[in-house]
């Protein structure tokens, strides 16, 4: 696993530059560095995203507000008594909605998962379920966010069969399947929690609560 990353690096790039070659769409190097920074130029968002993320993710762990605000919020919860059930669908629910303003999915969890996952561990939530509820609210209501990298290109590809849709069109066409994947996924991470179904390997539902 150490080698995770330039092993992906050398399966790819060698096959790109054979097929490159082959193909005629490479003549010299300067071809093969063109292709790949080009590729990076998608990255670029991410890249600014990281960086500024970063500085407030030490900003925030430098000031312990995180642990503050995960252990009232563990106080808060366990007053009013919820179920884990209830519990877990707040969780979905309120990171659909942060969605909405932060489009980048890990981003994100870099920035809430300092909260939520101490928080629900106090309650007695294991990491693996708060990451499943996390990525069952943020996939959810991807396709209605503007702020999403890949909206424009959702927008343009709309705009090849219906010349007049806009950000205002696709939203509205998508919200319908926001919600509907919003309930019927929270139901099946309930159902699979009732049921004791594995969420992954090695996987648990509860943590050892302090």
């Amino acid at each position: 696993m150490g080698m995770i990353v330039p092993l992906i690096f050398l399966l790819f790039i060698i096959p790109g530059i054979v097929h490159g070659y082959v193909s005629g769409n490479f003549t010299n190097s300067q071809d093969v560095i063109g292709a790949m920074s080009k590729s990076m130029e998608g990255m670029a968002y991410y890249m600014v995203m990281a960086f500024f993320c970063a500085l407030f993710i030490k900003a925030f762990g430098d000031s312990q507000l995180g642990t503050l605000i995960s252990v009232k919020g563990a106080n808060f919860l366990a007053s009013i008594e919820l179920s884990g059930g209830v519990t877990m669908v707040g969780i979905v629910f309120l990171v659909a909605f942060i969605n909405l303003f932060v489009g980048s999915a890990s981003a994100k969890w870099a920035l809430i998962s300092p909260i939520f996952v101490p928080m629900l561990m106090q309650l007695g939530y294991s990491p693996d379920l708060t990451q499943a509820a996390y990525r069952v609210g943020d996939s959810s209501s991807n396709i209605i966010t503007p702020l999403l990298p890949y909206f424009p290109l959702v927008v343009v590809y709309c705009q090849r069969y219906v010349k007049k849709t806009g950000i205002g069109t696709l939203v509205s066409m998508m919200l319908p399947y926001t919600v509907s994947l919003l309930v019927l996924w929270s139901a099946f991470l309930i159902l699979y929690w009732t049921l004791g179904i594995p969420l992954g390997f090695q996987a648990s539902y509860t943590y050892p609560a302090g």
